[in-house]
């Protein structure tokens, strides 16, 4: 599964083909989540409170940017890399 972006601390991936809704998936200190593009929420797995706050943010920020590698995903197609929230 490709990173496609990390953070403090945080590792943001995309499967490709993967199911609906469009999400991501949050690795943090032993624990992942996936992460609802369109809403921030978590729809899957646990997030420490600090951390899911953050990814949270961060994805309703580059929401765009996350639903045209979701689309790229569909198609097969490489994702691209997406700025961390250290790096805007």
């Amino acid at each position: 599964m490709p990173t496609i972006a990390v953070f403090f601390g945080v590792i943001i991936r995309m499967y490709w083909r993967d199911h609906a809704p469009p999400h991501v998936h949050a690795y943090y200190q032993g624990h992942r989540a996936l992460i609802e593009i369109e809403t921030g929420e978590v729809i899957g797995g646990h997030l420490p409170l600090r951390a899911e706050s953050l990814v949270r943010e961060w994805v309703l920020s580059q929401r765009e940017a996350l639903m045209a590698n979701w689309e790229r995903g569909r198609r097969l197609m490489p994702f691209e890399k997406v700025p961390g929230a250290d790096q805007e």
